[in-house]
């Protein structure tokens, strides 16, 4: 599977896991630049909560988690800094899913990274 379906595939796991857990989905795939992109925007309990979601098909050449670079993490903030600019919310915090699909599936849920 090529890493586009599969981070999608993963996004979609990550959605109907959020949202079992009383998460509401405001947004996907926010982009602000080539740099910046938001995974998943959703409200929870009155806090806005940015998701980083990273999926891989195994763990062999690292977790999920392993990807999420400080650069990366650094063009999070900044988008999120735009998106406050247009919505006006008091609470936020960044998560973070991390997806492995094999040998079985498996989703871990990092609160306000």
């Amino acid at each position: 599977m090529e890493n586009k379906k599969i981070g999608n595939a993963g996004e979609d796991l990550a959605c109907r896991y959020l949202e079992k857990r009383g998460y509401k989905i405001l947004e996907r795939n926010k982009h602000y630049s080539r740099f910046c992109e938001i995974d998943i925007i959703a409200e929870y309990k009155n806090t806005l909560v940015f998701v980083e979601v990273k999926t891989r098909t195994t763990n062999d050449f690292g977790t999920p988690f392993e990807a999420i670079t400080k650069s990366k993490y650094e063009n999070i903030k900044k988008g999120i800094q735009f998106y406050l600019q247009e919505h006006k919310f008091q609470k936020y915090r960044i998560d973070v899913i991390g997806i492995t699909l094999k040998p079985e599936l498996k989703i871990e849920h990092l609160k306000n990274v």
